[in-house]
């Protein structure tokens, strides 16, 4: 499927390589994997820096851990503000689409409802017109038997005389 930003426009992170990376990467942020992977980390760091059997780097209050995630938190914020802004221009580009669609649509219908009123109305006075011939057939009709019995009834009495 190709990318639904219209062209030329350049989402937050760019369309290059870097920008689809660090999406992917801010997206990552909110999995499980990473949240699992991330609370293993921690646990083996607390462990490790808290048994005497490995030399502790870091001893409690964990303040290199507490750097580490600060530095991790500096990097990952931005990240995924950028990214929902990135979908939140997809969702913008494809809700304008949809609503491109649904006017076309619309206006197809509304073309399509007017030539049906169209032919209605050309039907409706073809109907009128065919009754009005039925009318006048009918009149012409009795008016011509009224003149043939004119006729029948003149030829009698002259036969008679």
């Amino acid at each position: 499927m190709a990318d639904p930003t219209p062209r030329g426009h350049h989402g937050a992170f760019g369309e290059d390589t870097f920008g689809r990376v660090s999406e992917k990467i801010a997206r990552f942020f909110g999995t499980p994997q990473y949240i699992i992977g991330q609370s293993v980390v921690v646990v083996v760091w607390i462990v490790l820096n808290s048994v005497a059997i490995v030399r502790h780097w870091d001893p409690y209050p964990f303040i290199l851990l507490n750097l580490a995630f600060s530095t991790q938190a500096a990097y990952a914020a931005p990240l995924i503000l950028l990214a929902q802004t990135r979908q939140a221009d997809r969702d913008k580009s494809d809700s304008q689409l949809a609503d491109k669609r649904h006017t076309e649509r619309e206006e197809s219908a509304n073309a399509r409802t007017e030539a049906i009123k169209t032919e209605t109305d050309k039907l409706h006075e073809l109907l009128e017109a065919n009754t009005e011939l039925t009318a006048q057939d009918k009149e012409l009709t009795e008016q011509v038997a009224a003149l043939a019995r004119e006729i029948r009834e003149l030829l009698t009495t002259r036969q008679s005389r």
